[in-house]
Protein backbone atom coordinates (compact mmCIF):
# COMPACT_ATOMS: atom_id res chain seq x y z
CA UNK A 1 0.00 0.00 0.00
CA UNK A 2 1.09 3.70 -0.73
CA UNK A 3 2.84 5.93 1.72
CA UNK A 4 1.30 9.51 1.43
CA UNK A 5 2.32 12.20 2.96
CA UNK A 6 -1.18 14.28 3.89
CA UNK A 7 -0.21 17.95 4.95
CA UNK A 8 -3.23 19.83 7.36
CA UNK A 9 -4.21 23.47 7.40
CA UNK A 10 -5.56 25.54 9.56
CA UNK A 11 -9.17 23.77 11.07
CA UNK A 12 -7.65 20.74 10.11
CA UNK A 13 -4.68 21.18 11.14
CA UNK A 14 -6.15 21.96 14.63
CA UNK A 15 -8.31 18.95 14.69
CA UNK A 16 -5.75 16.12 13.99
CA UNK A 17 -2.80 18.00 16.55
CA UNK A 18 -0.38 17.75 14.11
CA UNK A 19 0.64 19.56 10.50
CA UNK A 20 1.89 16.20 8.75
CA UNK A 21 1.00 12.83 9.05
CA UNK A 22 1.99 9.80 6.48
CA UNK A 23 -1.00 7.43 6.10
CA UNK A 24 -1.13 4.33 3.89
CA UNK A 25 -3.95 4.35 1.09
CA UNK A 26 -4.16 3.54 -2.70
CA UNK A 27 -7.10 6.21 -3.27
CA UNK A 28 -7.89 9.70 -2.32
CA UNK A 29 -11.34 7.93 -1.05
CA UNK A 30 -9.26 5.28 0.95
CA UNK A 31 -7.22 8.22 2.48
CA UNK A 32 -10.14 10.10 3.68
CA UNK A 33 -11.70 7.28 5.10
CA UNK A 34 -8.43 6.58 6.88
CA UNK A 35 -8.15 9.99 8.18
CA UNK A 36 -12.05 10.44 9.30
CA UNK A 37 -11.64 6.64 11.21
CA UNK A 38 -8.23 7.85 12.77
CA UNK A 39 -10.50 11.33 13.94
CA UNK A 40 -12.69 12.56 16.77
CA UNK A 41 -15.59 14.47 16.26
CA UNK A 42 -14.15 17.42 14.96
CA UNK A 43 -11.47 15.79 12.21
CA UNK A 44 -14.46 13.99 11.05
CA UNK A 45 -16.72 17.58 10.77
CA UNK A 46 -13.38 18.93 8.99
CA UNK A 47 -12.82 16.61 6.54
CA UNK A 48 -15.93 16.06 5.63
CA UNK A 49 -16.18 19.86 4.59
CA UNK A 50 -12.44 19.56 3.41
CA UNK A 51 -11.25 20.18 -0.03
CA UNK A 52 -7.95 18.05 -1.12
CA UNK A 53 -4.72 18.69 -3.49
CA UNK A 54 -2.67 15.54 -4.56
CA UNK A 55 0.49 17.00 -5.60
CA UNK A 56 -0.63 20.81 -5.75
CA UNK A 57 -3.53 19.73 -8.48
CA UNK A 58 -7.30 19.87 -7.12
CA UNK A 59 -8.95 16.56 -6.66
CA UNK A 60 -12.38 16.09 -6.94
CA UNK A 61 -12.55 12.65 -8.10
CA UNK A 62 -12.33 10.69 -4.85
CA UNK A 63 -11.52 7.71 -6.76
CA UNK A 64 -8.12 8.83 -8.23
CA UNK A 65 -5.32 6.52 -7.67
CA UNK A 66 -2.39 7.64 -5.27
CA UNK A 67 1.28 6.24 -5.38
CA UNK A 68 4.30 6.08 -3.08
CA UNK A 69 5.45 9.71 -2.24
CA UNK A 70 2.47 11.69 -3.58
CA UNK A 71 0.99 14.37 -1.02
CA UNK A 72 -2.27 15.47 0.17
CA UNK A 73 -3.24 18.99 1.05
CA UNK A 74 -6.38 19.03 3.29
CA UNK A 75 -7.72 22.30 2.84
CA UNK A 76 -10.66 23.28 5.28
CA UNK A 77 -12.69 25.94 3.99
CA UNK A 78 -11.17 29.51 5.04
CA UNK A 79 -12.83 32.38 6.07
CA UNK A 80 -11.66 35.85 6.00
CA UNK A 81 -9.45 38.00 3.35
Amino acid sequence: MPQINVRLFAAAREAFGTKELTVSAATLEALVASLTDDAGPQGRTVISRSSFLVNSVAATDRGLALAEGDTVDVLPPFAGG
